[in-house]
């Protein structure tokens, strides 16, 4: 798989979660220097506040570029390791691993369900983002009142917001955004 486009794409934070995606190339022969170093940077990264996860991901074919994400709460978490002197030391000291960044990408909030996984396509705009939404949103309306309704009636309107909220955003997470983000991905990525 090749990354065309090498540019990096900011969206303002909306205080939400920051997902951050790099790619780079390694040259043949230097994976395994490539990989120890990258797990070194991952790890040093997981020790930060705030900082919800990471992960590798090696190339799809052979010669194609490595991924590496990292997850982080908010934008200040996400600052935080950027601004380190933990990750300058990892990069200033890289020499002879013989790998470059290519892309960068940084995801904020409702984008990652609209990002093409190992692309850096920039995510659609945010109206459109919205409309994918209300039509996730709208059928786990539905169905979630019309089933769960009649048995949390009698449920202190706290509590009963509070199990509408854990079903809805269980599902909009793992159903219904990923389908309706498939669905519609060439009227989202359509310039």
């Amino acid at each position: 798989m090749a990354i065309i486009n090498t540019t990096e794409h900011t969206v303002p934070a909306d205080n939400g979660e920051v997902n951050l995606l790099i790619a780079r190339q390694v040259e043949p022969g230097h994976e395994e220097t490539f990989e120890a170093w990258a797990h070194g940077i991952l790890e040093t990264a997981a020790g930060f506040p705030d900082h919800l996860g990471y992960g590798l991901f090696r190339p799809a074919t052979e010669g194609g570029p490595w991924f590496l994400v990292h997850r982080f709460r908010n934008q200040a978490a996400f600052q935080r390791w950027q601004d380190s002197p933990e990750r300058a030391q990892w990069f200033s000291n890289c020499l002879g691993h013989h790998h470059t960044e290519i892309a960068r990408r940084e995801l904020h909030g409702m984008e990652t369900w609209f990002a093409k996984p190992g692309t850096t396509r920039p995510a659609p705009p945010r109206w459109k983002m919205a409309i994918s939404s209300g039509l996730a949103i709208f059928p786990i309306s539905l169905a979630g009142n019309a089933v769960l309704g009649p048995y949390l009636v009698d449920l202190h309107f706290v509590l009963r917001t509070a199990a509408f909220a854990v079903v809805f955003s269980t599902l909009m997470t793992y159903v219904a955004m990923p389908a309706v983000s498939r669905l519609l991905r060439p009227w989202l990525t359509r310039g």
